[in-house]
């Protein structure tokens, strides 16, 4: 029976209404796992940020920020997650603005817009706490799936009031970011003649407060959260150059699946999956708490997770880490547990470590650390906990020497010779590239 065309038009704009009606479906374009207190980790290539911070203990003084990031997914909707994870007292932020860079802090016109919390434009985020944004329309955005969006970088304005104290921050970003002069107040929304720049003299390697972004995605979209140390941070690969193993994934899911597959990077330089046992304040360690500790905030709690790849264990067997292999499993039994309990359906992929024969780096290397390693890989390898592996390992090393294959070892951050403990930009291209896509699919 056909249906009168009034009819079929009454269907239709109810069916599109209710569509409009629906809440975001959110899923994490971006993240940065939060370490801290300031200065504590490890950055790559920052400049001096005294003038900046003269006093870490005071942190930030009445001046704003403007972060850049890179999205892998995109909507015409996006959130913000600012975090106080790391600090003593409530932190207080106004005049958040989300726009599209430009070039280095200047922000393409009409492309600033103002991000809410609650209705109001500031928030203030208790210690220990993070907060969500109120969801902002990006009305450049007119096609999310557009090729030209792929790769482009938003900024992150706001504004500290006050002096923050500790800041929580994420380290080595290895994305250049800017900051105003002390006491320089709200310059967020400034986007003048030229287009804002001028209030954000102060370059930073770093990110800090801010935590996630998550778009308004369609249906089938999902992220995967590459959970870690600095094997997935990044360690010795080019700066500003979006080229650690995760954004190579990215890129390759993007080809193949469109405007639908987000790859998170989860990773802290000097991360371990059992240690420290505590972490806090009064004695934090440079790479943040453990995996186990930090899986509900660095993967549980973004939106839209799919599937994780988990590259850690060396800087447990370290002489900062003191752990053995068995040890390291049974966190890593007891955390996948966790995870397929909190996310039925999540797809957990292991991934073998790379070598750390040779290193220079004091903490590594030893035959004994190496045993341990061997032990871990077979570990992972034999499917008794993950669903897959990704066999890093054989891209990395040498057969002959079983250390770091030597086109590696050069260090593309900064230039001269790398630790033969992190790839360059070159071993990670070969280790995103050697991830088969069809085996990271959630279930």
């Amino acid at each position: 029976m056909r249906l009168p065309l009034f009819f079929l038009c009454c269907i239709m704009g109810l069916a599109e209404a209710s569509a409009q009606d629906q809440p975001p479906r959110w899923v994490t374009a971006w993240a940065a796992s939060v370490q801290g207190p300031y200065p504590t980790g490890n950055p790559s290539a920052q400049p001096d940020l005294t003038l900046a911070f003269p006093d870490p203990a005071v942190g930030a003084r009445d001046q704003s920020f403007r972060l850049i990031v890179k999205p892998s997914l995109w909507g015409r909707q996006a959130r913000l997650r600012f975090s106080n994870a790391m600090g003593s007292k409530p932190l207080e932020l106004d005049s958040v603005f989300l726009g599209m860079q430009w070039n280095a802090a200047a922000l393409v016109p009409g492309s600033n817009q103002a991000v809410r919390f609650a209705g109001e434009s500031g928030v203030r985020i208790a210690p220990g706490a993070w907060v969500w944004s109120d969801p902002v329309a990006l009305p450049l955005v007119t096609d999310p799936a557009h090729a030209l969006l792929a790769g482009r970088n938003l900024a992150v304005s706001f504004h500290v009031r006050g002096p923050s104290g500790p800041m929580t921050w994420h380290a080595k970003a290895l994305q250049t970011s800017y900051i105003s002069h002390r006491d320089s107040g709200a310059l967020g929304a400034n986007t003048n003649a030229d287009g804002g720049e001028a209030g954000f003299p102060i370059p930073t390697t770093s990110w800090f407060f801010l935590d996630a972004l998550d778009m308004d995605a369609p249906a089938p979209a999902y992220a995967i959260v590459c959970f870690g140390d600095s094997l997935t941070d990044g360690t010795l690969s080019t700066l500003n150059g979006d080229d650690r193993w995760p954004d190579i994934l990215s890129r390759r899911l993007r080809l193949r699946h469109g405007n639908r597959i987000a790859v998170l990077n989860a990773g802290i330089g000097g991360n371990q999956v059992a240690g420290p046992q505590r972490y806090d304040l009064a004695k934090p360690a440079p790479g943040g708490p453990s995996a186990a500790q930090r899986l509900e905030r660095d993967v549980l709690s973004l939106s839209g997770v799919g599937t994780l790849i988990w590259l850690e264990g060396i800087n447990d067997f370290s002489k900062n880490g003191g752990a053995d292999a068995q040890a390291v499993q049974t966190v890593m039994r007891d955390t996948v547990a966790r995870l397929r309990a909190a996310r039925p359906g999540i797809r957990v992929i292991g991934a073998t470590l790379p070598p750390a024969l040779g290193t220079t780096l004091p903490a590594h290397g030893s035959p004994e650390q190496e045993a341990q390693r061997r032990a871990l890989n077979s570990f992972i390898r034999s499917g008794e906990v993950f669903d897959a592996f990704i066999d890093f390992d054989r891209v990395i090393a040498d057969p002959a020497s079983g250390a770091m294959r030597t086109p590696y070892v050069h260090n593309t951050t900064t230039g001269g010779e790398g630790d033969k403990l992190h790839p360059n930009r070159l071993g990670y291209l070969d280790m995103g590239m050697a991830i088969d896509l069809d085996t990271i699919a959630p279930h």
